[in-house]
């Protein structure tokens, strides 16, 4: 009999050849992960069609499918095209708005009459803004030039797709195995489907309310702002919070008086609180049902690995490995551990000896 000890050394063996796989293999596995996600969301949105009524009749699967495809093509080349040019403006007038953040440093320490005044050097390295906004330019910049190949994956994932239930249940030799396997992957997807549906729908309506707040007030860059607003929103606990730093940050360097700064921080963190603790609860349910502090170490594991997409896609991840581990029970101690009740349902072999 294998003795706990070995059990347990393998197990940590096993988590650390994975994660250090992961890390290495960062510039092939994630723009898979990407094509995963596009083919995910292109079979979502052909289901929604599927499920709008034409009079008596429905779309068909392929009609669906082509609209969903052209629909997203055409969401994120329009939003890549007002990323891009937002970023280049941007970048043009960094330099200029370094210089406004250093005269407010001068003012700031004239008015407290300091000895030694303070510097923006002496908070944050020299050249941070055009640094900073020339990163966030590499970054879309990397993602477009991988786009080729994410659509290569996501190409060859759609021609296969109609292969993927046949392979998978012949993976298995017992039926029942197969039809066990087949529910935790229905039950994977209807979470996963919940989750992005409405952190989609509510970081949507985040990113919209964002920009209009913005060009209410009449601060430049609003798309840009709505975009990352948007895209922070998925990142749980720090996302909603940088979304509302970073606006309200340029506020105080582009306006000359600091109401516009406290109505844009007032505003954005107004909308929020209303979306993150309001909306986005009462939508979101316990379906989830993962730990806080969970969710906050899978936030900087996944964000170590895989930057900023890993901290977007680290709460659907655990709730996978959860989902996972609940249905078996040599795995089932780690779906309580990450669960934020401890009720994670009957492992497989638990549920069966209760039926007989």
């Amino acid at each position: 009999m294998r003795s706990p000890l070995l059990s347990v050394t393998l197990s940590v063996f096993l988590v650390l050849m994975i994660g250090w796989l992961l890390v290495v293999g960062r510039s092939l596995v994630l723009p898979f992960v990407i094509a995963l996600i596009v083919w995910y969301m292109i079979n979502s949105l052909s289901h929604v069609f599927q499920l709008i009524p034409i009079g008596r009749w429905r779309l068909p699967g392929f009609v669906t499918f082509t609209l969903s495809l052209l629909s997203i093509f055409a969401v994120s080349t329009f939003v890549l095209d007002i990323v891009t040019v937002n970023l280049t403006q941007l970048a043009q007038d960094a330099p200029t708005y370094q210089r406004r953040l250093e005269e407010l440093f001068d003012q700031a320490s004239s008015l407290f009459h300091l000895n030694d005044p303070i510097e923006l050097k002496d908070l944050l390295p020299e050249s941070v803004v055009p640094r900073m906004v020339t990163a966030g330019a590499s970054l879309v910049t990397t993602i477009a030039g991988s786009a080729s190949l994410v659509f290569i994956y996501v190409l060859f994932l759609v021609l296969e797709q109609s292969t993927f239930d046949r392979k998978f249940e012949r993976l298995f030799s017992d039926p029942e195995k197969a039809q066990a396997a087949f529910a935790i992957r229905a039950e994977i997807n209807r979470s996963i489907m919940h989750y992005f549906s409405i952190k989609t729908a509510v970081s949507v309506a985040t990113g919209v309310l964002t920009s209009l707040v913005l060009l209410a007030i009449g601060l430049p860059y609003a798309a840009l702002f709505g975009f990352i607003a948007f895209l922070l929103n998925y990142i749980p606990t720090i996302g909603s919070l940088i979304g509302v730093i970073f606006p309200s940050l340029l506020a105080v360097v582009y306006y000359d008086t600091l109401a516009p700064f406290f109505a844009i921080a007032t505003g954005l963190g107004l909308i929020q609180f209303a979306v993150g603790n309001l909306v986005e609860p009462k939508l979101m349910g316990s379906n989830l049902n993962l730990s806080g502090l969970v969710i906050m170490l899978s936030l900087a594991f996944w964000g170590a690995i895989w930057g900023v997409v890993g901290m977007v896609l680290c709460v659907p991840l655990t709730v996978m490995i959860v989902i996972v581990c609940a249905r078996f029970e040599a795995s089932r101690p780690i779906a309580v551990l990450l669960s934020e009740t401890g009720e994670v349902g009957f492992a497989e072999g638990e549920a069966s000896s209760r039926r007989s």
